[in-house]
């Protein structure tokens, strides 16, 4: 069973990663031919495709960074740090694990996708690499298609001097990722700005009375800080930063 989950992975792996370098490649194929038996040269090509994979593993984080979820929530999680006024806490890797396992949850239903109409067919021997990698890539895509603004595609479309698309199927993969990143970008910082307000908020407030009271050389910072992390434990802040984050992609 462990076995099989690990296969399971890979595969998903090979099909996300595969999706820009099936763009890229398009119907191009590569034969070999030798003079080896044909045990031989199965085993050279099973070799290959080790090769091949581990290539394609090795692109996964970048993969995970700008084709899911992941770009918006770790720059919102990022400014809620900063916001609050205490940026290394919670530390890098805790927020990055945080981040992580929120993008698998996000993009579970993609996944399980993949798994349903191209991993599993591929792995039974029913459909081949290439239709395996377009199965694949439809998930991902349709995902991204879901969050990424038509002006930004627009945008993408007329840098790389593509014709008007008629459907979503004519903007091409390449186009749809930096299109899609853009509009994550923006996404993240409106929500960052909404954040930044409640503490700012404090921060004047705190800044207006130690001026009232004359006490110019007492840093605002250092007294706001309390009550800006007071203020975020009492309304649960963890839980509606999360909530309004994995709402988001509905």
């Amino acid at each position: 069973r462990r076995v099989r989950r690990i296969c399971a992975v890979l595969g998903i792996a090979l099909l996300t990663s595969a999706c820009g370098l099936n763009a890229t490649l398009g119907n191009t194929q590569i034969n070999v031919q030798s003079g080896l038996p044909d045990g031989q040269v199965n085993s050279l090509a099973s070799g290959l495709e080790l090769v091949f994979l581990l290539t394609l593993l090795s692109l996964l984080p970048a993969i995970l960074m700008v084709m899911t979820s992941f770009t918006r929530i770790i720059i919102v999680l990022s400014f809620v740090r900063n916001a609050i006024g205490i940026p290394q806490l919670p530390p890098n890797q805790v927020l990055i694990g945080l981040s992580l396992f929120l993008t698998i949850f996000v993009m579970a239903p993609v996944w399980q996708e993949i798994n349903r109409t191209a991993l599993q067919p591929y792995l039974a021997g029913e459909i081949d690499q290439r239709t395996a990698f377009d199965r694949g890539l439809a998930p991902l895509r349709q995902f991204m298609f879901k969050q990424a603004r038509e002006k930004d595609i627009a945008l993408f479309m007329n840098l790389g001097n593509q014709p008007r698309p008629r459907n979503p199927d004519d903007v091409p993969t390449w186009v749809l990722v930096p299109a899609f990143i853009l509009s994550e970008l923006k996404t993240a910082f409106m929500m960052g700005f909404v954040i930044f307000i409640p503490f700012l908020i404090i921060d004047l407030i705190v800044s207006s009375t130690l001026m009232a009271m004359g006490m110019i050389m007492v840093p605002p910072v250092v007294v706001s800080l309390p009550f800006k992390i007071l203020l975020f434990v009492m309304v649960d802040g963890w839980d509606l930063l999360v909530r309004s984050l994995v709402s988001s992609f509905a």
